[in-house]
């Protein structure tokens, strides 16, 4: 075999190669070497998946089955749900949880979605952390104990929170026509609702004698406790709320653990939506636990944007959304979600959030931090001088001078 037209092949394709490359490193797909639809027109048959599909999952996944060509190498999943999570179901309720364990990515936040019938009790517990959550239907009546001895009972709806400090004991129950459904977020990603410190756990695995001298009651008083633990049971609706704090003789002065966020005034409000925080700041219990719920209109997106002081953990309420995470690398990858998804991006990793559906889009960021924190990119490249900008970007200064200023957190189509 004559080896010269066979180097000369292969000269040929490496000059090919060479200009599809350059081809594909340009605007809108930039890496080396190149991803993206956009590097397989010349033999389409290469995008196509002839293999086992589950095409009712993989149609959740538009950008995961054809991602964007600025997408580059690959990144630890930020997705999860709880719409594959196994839900634990009693009579009164039922919950469902994300954990580390399901969620690698996730080391400072877990989440519980939790639902419980008219009636229906999530018994008397406490945790070894905090407990912060949000109601998304219906209402709830909680009820809790500080360590100066002072209770508090209160009736929560739709869009208020709840906070209670690691090792502070309370009860959760539904009421009303509906019940209450809520979504509970522990500050440490390995945290189970299914592992907390339960009230009849313990009286049933301490003597008897010892339960009569603590309370100072014969022990056969304590003869029909439950052996095994309630969990979620379903119990007796409760009356008036003003009954009940009379009863447990509620005092002044016990610091708030119910906060009412979406009926605040907006830290921020756009064409595009509008974004509400609470931190220790205006719901001063909440140390350790700072949240946003954010609202954006369709075809909006909340900015491009970074958080400098933690991880954030996301929880989709409604609508539909895609976000593209970006790290060092460069890594970029692109994801899609939906009510009852969740995300999470780490601490500092650019991002956005674009609505992707034809109808509002609204999440909850929440952070294991006291204090909300952002960065924006537009802001950031606003506040730069407009010549060290441009020679970075290549773009006149008097066009940076248009970019929003003063964080817009959510812009318009």
């Amino acid at each position: 075999m004559n080896p010269l037209p066979r180097r000369g092949l292969l000269a040929a394709a490496a000059g090919l190669g060479a200009v599809t490359a350059a081809r594909a490193a340009s605007f809108g797909n930039p890496d080396m070497p190149p991803q993206g639809r956009i590097n397989a027109l010349a033999t389409p048959t290469g995008l196509t998946n002839p293999g086992p599909q589950n095409p009712a999952l993989a149609g959740q996944f538009p950008s995961f089955q054809d991602p964007p060509a600025t997408d580059v190498d690959g990144m630890p999943l930020f997705w999860a749900s709880f719409n594959n999570a196994h839900r634990r179901i009693q009579n009164g309720g039922w919950a469902r949880e994300v954990t580390q364990a399901d969620f690698a990515i996730s080391e400072s936040i877990s989440g519980v979605n939790m639902r419980l019938a008219p009636g229906g009790i999530r018994e008397m517990h406490w945790h070894q952390q905090a407990e912060w959550a949000i109601m998304l239907t219906g209402n709830c009546r909680i009820t809790t104990i500080d360590e100066q001895g002072r209770p508090s009972i209160d009736d929560v709806a739709a869009g208020d929170l709840w906070y209670f400090p690691p090792g502070l004991p309370h009860s959760l129950q539904g009421i009303g026509p509906d019940g209450a459904e809520f979504l509970l977020a522990f500050d440490n990603g390995m945290a189970s609702e299914f592992n907390t410190l339960l009230l009849t756990d313990w009286l049933a695995h301490t003597p008897p004698e010892v339960l009569a001298l603590n309370f100072n009651v014969p022990a056969e008083t304590f003869k029909n406790i439950p052996l095994s633990n309630l969990w979620i049971f379903e119990g007796k609706e409760p009356g008036p709320l003003a009954e009940d704090r009379k009863a447990v003789d509620a005092v002044a002065g016990a610091e708030p653990v119910i906060f009412h966020l979406s009926a605040m005034t907006p830290n921020k409000v756009t064409a595009g939506g509008r974004v509400q925080i609470a931190d220790s700041r205006n719901f001063p219990i909440s140390k350790t636990v700072a949240a946003a719920l954010v609202t954006v209109e369709p075809g909006g997106m909340r900015e491009l944007h970074w958080h400098p002081n933690a991880d954030e953990w996301q929880y989709y309420i409604k609508g539909e959304a895609r976000m593209t995470v970006f790290n060092t690398g460069p890594k970029a990858q692109t994801a899609d979600f939906r009510p009852g998804d969740l995300g999470y991006v780490k601490k500092s990793l650019g991002h956005y959030i674009q609505n992707t559906g034809k109808t509002e889009l609204q999440f909850l960021e929440i952070f294991k931090t006291d204090r909300y924190a952002e960065v924006s990119l537009s802001d950031w490249l606003t506040h730069a001088p407009p010549q060290l900008v441009a020679q970075h970007l290549n773009i006149d200064p008097s066009v940076i001078g248009r970019f929003p200023r003063n964080r817009p957190d959510v812009v318009p189509a």
